[in-house]
C-alpha cells in the first residue's frame, strides 16, 4: 500500500495515463457491444440461409431457441454485480472534546446571549436526552463565546474526516488512488471548495475519480449515500467507492432563545464514519456484508411535513433549525410509507397476507380493529435505528414491535456518543460487532430519517464471521460497560 505520508500533491501526476480500472470498464463495455453485434449478425445469417435453402421447420425452431438463449445471456452478462461493504471505521473523538453537562451549562451561561429560561430549558433537555457525560463537541464550541467562523469549521472538517479515512484505508490495505468513487455528506456546512475536493486535495487522489458532496440531507444522508453508491456501482464496474459521513457542529450553534431551535445545541455531538464499498468480484472474499436492499422515500410534497424541521432565522436574526411539535407525527408518517414498501419486497408471504387481510378487515368489517404490523424480525436479525432522541427510538421500536434488545444499539450509541447525525448508524453497527452479535447469514437493517422529511433503509447481509471488533473501533475502551440498563 502506498504510504499516506508520501503521497505527492503534484496535480499533473498520473494524468497522462489511463487508470487500469477505467480501462477494464471500457474493455468490458466494448466486449459486450461486440458480442451483441456479432451474435445478431450470426443469427440473421443463419436464418437467411435456412430460408434460401428451404430447410425444415425444426431448424427454424433451433434458430428461435438460439435467439432466446442469446437474450438470456445478454441479460445475465449485463446484470449489475453485487455491492459489498468491505469495511468501515468510526471516529473516536479525543478526550479533550468531552463536554459534561455541568461544563455545557456553565459555558452557555457565560455566552451572554442565552437567558435564564433558555438555560433551564437546555438543562432539562440534557438530563432527559438519554446522553451520558462522555459525549463530545468540537474544540470551537468550548470557547467562550463559541468560535463559529469558517476557519474553525474547516479545522473541524480536518479533525473528523482525515483520521477516520486513514484508519479505514489502513484496515483495508488500500491507497487513496485505489478509490474510484468518493461521496461525502454533511448537512449544515457547505464549504467551497467542497468536502470531496478537500479530501481529494489532501490525499492526491486520481484525476478521474467520481466525487460528490451531499448537503442538507439531514440524519438520513449516510443511508442515502449508500443508495447513491449502489446506483453508481451499477454503471462503474470493478470499482471501489468511499463514503464519508459527518456533521460539522461549529457552524451550527444557535445563539438565540427560541426553544424550538435550542434542541439541536443539546442533542448533536461530534462523530464521523468512513465506509468502503466495492462491486469487484474478488471483494466477496474479504468483505463483511453484501448489500441486499436500499429504499428511499420522502414527504417533501406535503407542506406540514416539509416545515416540521426547517433551518431559518429567528426574530433577532439568529440562524437555527426549528423543530415543530408535530415532528414525531410527521416522522411516523414518513416511516410508515418506507416500511410498507420495504416489507413488500423482503417479508415472507405469510406476513404480507396477514397485513393485507387486516387492512381489508378494518376497511370493510370492523373499522375499530388494528392493522396487523408485519414482523420484520422474521427476516431481520439486527436493527440500527435513528438516534434522534430516546422518545423517537422508542416510538419507532414500538411501531415495528421491537423489544429492548433490538433498540439497544441505538440507545447505547445515543448514551455514549449522542446524536451524531448521519454517522450514528455506523456507531450502532460497530456496537453490534463489538458485542459479537452479528453472525454469518444475519441481516442488518439501517434506518435513517432526516429533514425534508425523508426516510432511507439499507439492508445488509453478513457474509463472513466478524470477530475481534471489541478490541478496536470507537467502543474498544467501553464496550464491557454496556448495555447500561438505567438510561431512563
Amino acid at each position: 500500500m502506498e504510504s499516506l505520508s508520501k503521497l505527492s500533491h503534484d496535480p499533473l501526476q498520473h494524468t497522462t495515463t489511463l487508470p487500469s480500472t477505467l480501462l477494464s470498464q471500457q474493455l468490458h463495455s466494448i466486449f459486450l457491444k461486440l458480442l451483441s453485434f456479432s451474435t445478431v449478425i450470426l443469427l440473421a445469417s443463419i436464418e437467411a440461409f435456412f430460408i434460401l435453402h428451404q430447410w425444415k421447420p425444426i431448424f427454424h425452431f433451433l434458430f428461435l431457441c438460439s435467439f432466446i438463449l442469446f437474450f438470456i445471456l445478454k441479460i445475465f452478462l449485463s446484470k449489475p454485480p453485487p455491492v459489498y461493504l468491505v469495511d468501515f471505521s468510526c471516529f473516536k473523538p479525543p478526550s479533550f472534546c468531552r463536554i459534561p453537562f455541568s461544563s455545557f451549562l456553565e459555558n452557555a451561561s457565560l455566552f451572554q446571549f442565552h437567558d435564564a429560561e433558555s438555560l433551564s430549558f437546555m438543562a432539562k433537555i440534557l438530563t432527559t436526552s438519554g446522553q451520558s457525560e462522555e459525549t463530545c463537541v468540537p474544540p470551537a464550541l468550548h470557547y467562550i463565546p463559541p468560535k463559529t467562523h469558517l476557519r474553525e469549521s474547516i479545522k473541524e472538517v480536518h479533525m473528523v474526516l482525515f483520521p477516520v479515512m486513514e484508519d479505514l484505508l489502513s484496515k483495508t490495505g488500500l491507497s487513496p488512488r485505489d478509490i474510484d468513487i468518493l461521496i461525502v455528506n454533511c448537512s449544515g456546512f457547505c464549504p467551497c471548495p467542497s468536502f470531496s475536493s478537500i479530501i481529494i486535495n489532501k490525499y492526491s487522489m486520481r484525476s478521474d475519480i467520481k466525487s460528490y458532496t451531499l448537503s442538507g440531507m439531514g440524519c438520513s444522508a449516510s443511508a442515502l449515500a449508500i443508495d447513491m453508491t449502489q446506483s453508481l456501482l451499477k454503471i462503474h464496474r470493478n470499482s471501489y467507492a468511499l463514503v464519508l459521513s459527518t456533521e460539522i457542529l461549529s457552524s451550527g450553534w444557535y445563539s438565540g432563545n427560541d426553544r424550538t431551535k435550542l434542541l439541536l445545541n443539546c442533542l448533536f455531538r461530534t462523530g464521523s464514519a468512513a465506509i468502503l464499498l466495492s462491486n469487484r468480484k474478488e471483494a466477496k472474499k474479504y468483505s463483511k456484508y453484501k448489500l441486499c436492499r436500499t429504499l428511499r422515500t420522502q414527504r417533501a410534497f406535503d407542506d406540514k411535513a416539509y416545515l416540521s424541521a426547517f433551518r431559518e432565522e429567528d426574530s433577532e436574526g439568529n440562524l437555527g433549525v426549528t423543530l415543530k411539535r408535530d415532528l414525531l407525527q410527521v416522522a411516523g408518517e414518513t416511516l410508515r410509507s418506507n416500511i410498507t414498501l420495504l416489507g413488500s419486497s423482503i417479508l415472507p408471504l405469510s406476513e404480507k397476507l396477514w397485513h393485507g387481510v387486516s387492512i381489508l378487515w378494518k376497511k370493510f368489517i370492523d373499522k375499530s380493529s388494528e392493522i396487523y404490523v408485519p414482523n420484520f424480525k422474521t427476516v431481520i436479525q439486527h436493527f440500527c435505528l435513528p438516534t434522534s432522541g430516546r422518545p423517537v427510538i422508542r416510538e419507532i421500536a414500538k411501531g415495528l414491535k421491537l423489544c429492548d434488545k433490538d433498540m439497544e444499539a441505538a440507545l447505547m450509541t445515543l448514551h455514549r456518543f449522542g446524536n451524531q447525525s448521519s454517522s450514528s448508524l455506523w456507531y450502532e453497527l460497530a456496537y453490534l460487532e463489538a458485542k459479537e452479535r452479528v453472525n454469518k447469514g444475519d441481516k442488518v437493517w439501517q434506518l435513517g430519517m432526516g429533514s425534508g422529511p425523508k426516510c432511507n433503509s439499507v439492508v445488509w447481509e453478513c457474509i463472513r464471521p466478524i470477530i475481534g471488533e471489541s478490541k478496536r473501533g470507537p467502543w474498544a475502551d467501553c464496550i464491557c460497560r454496556y448495555p447500561i440498563m438505567d438510561v431512563d
